[in-house]
């Protein structure tokens, strides 16, 4: 990711929101906000990791066991989707949807996710 770009900018406002609201105590709020810095993170491993680290952090404090269980496999998933090359564009990164399929997008986010090639 382009450091000062649209995108890389919009990555960081969703963590840095995701994150408050973890610290408050929401994480059902943060959640949301973690799927979209997802899909923004995901071409980068270090940001795909994190994203996942703060989605696995959400899920313990939800008490929810499947995505707890969900992300675990994810962040073992991650290296080897980048190695391969096999990152399914616009997914959510959250247990309800399969690891490996592709999502559409928002046009907001087919728009960042250009870093403003035409």
């Amino acid at each position: 990711m382009t450091p000062g770009s649209q995108r890389a900018a919009a990555f960081d406002a969703a963590m840095v929101e995701a994150r408050h609201h973890l610290s408050t105590a929401q994480p059902m709020v943060a959640m949301p906000l973690l799927q979209r810095a997802h899909v923004l993170g995901q071409r980068d491993i270090g940001l795909h990791l994190r994203v996942h680290l703060l989605m696995l952090r959400a899920a313990w404090a939800l008490r929810d066991g499947r995505e707890v269980c969900g992300q675990l496999l994810r962040l073992v998933l991650v290296p080897i989707g980048h190695l391969s090359g096999r990152l399914p564009q616009g997914n959510i990164g959250t247990s309800d949807v399969s690891a490996f399929e592709p999502m559409a997008l928002p046009h907001d986010m087919e728009q960042l996710l250009r870093d403003g090639k035409p």
